[in-house]
């Protein structure tokens, strides 16, 4: 739709979302909220929500949502933009998560002088919604801020991820490897699979917190004389300002959050790149866990055909898989993969999940608008 048959249709927008005063009560709610009666709305277009939660950071995106066809999707202009800490209510806890969800959205909406009665749809993709249960929930608590028109997706970050990749569609494999990792593939029918992404406890060793934390270990067991000696040892002292393996002890219990770990990951890097065997060893240990991850889905889902030679898109994700000037742990899990799945097409996103995130919402409403006029 051009401007000026969106501008046209207005009027009959407007239309759809007339809130009485009974409903207007049951969203308003909390000082986060406050901005709504300070300013006067820059626009009263119909806009998008997009949210990417992960380990260490939350992102929303705000777009328009505007009628026009698939292929120009990318080229929706993003409005506004806002960033807060962890969403993970495994690593921060429910009542943590929801302010910073609640927050990551005033703030989007607030800096693009829109408000909650402008929002048509809402994609939410965090991490930690592995389950039904966690999606209702979610999905509970954001009809309590939202007025009713608004339509509303929850899904695993990883979703968002894959989004990024392949323009809002829901087609292929994503693999994240940032803090936490995890593997997440659909077809094109809608069927869908995952693998890893239960955290660091259950065994995510491709990880940013699984490199970091078997680097740490390989310090400790260098010192006590139960593994090799390893040029982690001084790199690490050194990064983290400590003068001696025992200080190491205290500076990992002190804080062993995910995100804090995981930023060792450089340091291991850069003793591969330099030739350390400990380092070296950590990496293509987690090369191997990566693609096994992928590998799962794939098979599961049938992404490569019978004969295993389809081909897929594969989404690639998070700064575990960034390239690094000799020791490119993404390009190492492609040459892996490429021997069973020789046609996989590696994809590297140029937006960030966030942006996908808005995507899928755009997607997801105006599949709904087609099946409701049709």
């Amino acid at each position: 739709m051009t401007p000026k048959e969106h501008e046209n249709n207005k009027e009959e927008k407007d239309q759809e979302v007339v809130l009485d005063s009974e409903e207007m009560k049951s969203y308003t709610n909390g000082e986060i909220w406050n901005f709504e009666d300070e300013i006067m709305p820059v626009s009263d277009d119909d806009v998008l929500l997009g949210l990417d939660g992960g380990a260490t950071s939350t992102v929303c995106i705000c777009m328009p949502c505007l009628r026009f066809s698939h292929s120009q999707l990318h080229s929706l202009p993003i409005l506004s933009k806002a960033v807060a800490g962890c969403s993970n209510h495994n690593s921060v806890g429910e009542i943590a998560a929801r302010e910073t969800l609640e927050q990551v959205m005033a703030d989007a909406l607030s800096k693009c002088g829109s408000k909650r009665s402008s929002v048509r749809a809402i994609c939410l993709a965090v991490s930690g919604v592995n389950h039904p249960t966690d999606q209702q929930k979610i999905l509970s608590w954001l009809r309590d801020i939202f007025p009713s028109h608004v339509r509303l997706y929850v899904r695993n970050d990883a979703v968002a991820a894959l989004s990024s990749g392949t323009i809002g569609k829901l087609h292929g494999c994503v693999l994240i490897a940032g803090t936490g990792t995890i593997a997440y593939g659909f077809t094109e029918d809608g069927k869908e699979a995952r693998a890893a992404g239960a955290g660091p406890v259950l065994g995510d060793w491709g990880s940013g917190y699984g490199i970091a934390a078997q680097a740490l270990s390989a310090v400790i067991k260098a010192h006590d004389g139960r593994g090799p000696s390893t040029m982690l040892t001084s790199s690490i002292l050194q990064k983290l300002g400590l003068s001696s393996a025992e200080e190491l002890i205290g500076w990992t219990y002190a804080d062993p959050s995910w995100a804090r770990i995981a930023a060792l990951v450089p340091v291991v890097v850069s003793c591969a790149e330099d030739g350390d065997e400990v380092a070296n060893k950590i990496l293509l240990e987690s090369v191997q866990e990566l693609a096994s991850s992928v590998k799962a889905v794939v098979q599961r889902l049938g992404l490569c055909g019978q004969d295993g030679k389809d081909a897929f898109p594969l989404v690639m994700v998070g700064g575990v898989l960034e390239a690094n000037m000799r020791w490119d742990i993404g390009t190492k899990v492609i040459n892996c993969l490429s021997k069973d799945f020789p046609k996989v097409l590696p994809i590297r996103p140029k937006v960030e999940p966030a942006v996908g995130a808005a995507w899928l919402a755009w997607n997801f409403f105006m599949k709904e608008e087609y099946e409701k006029e049709a």
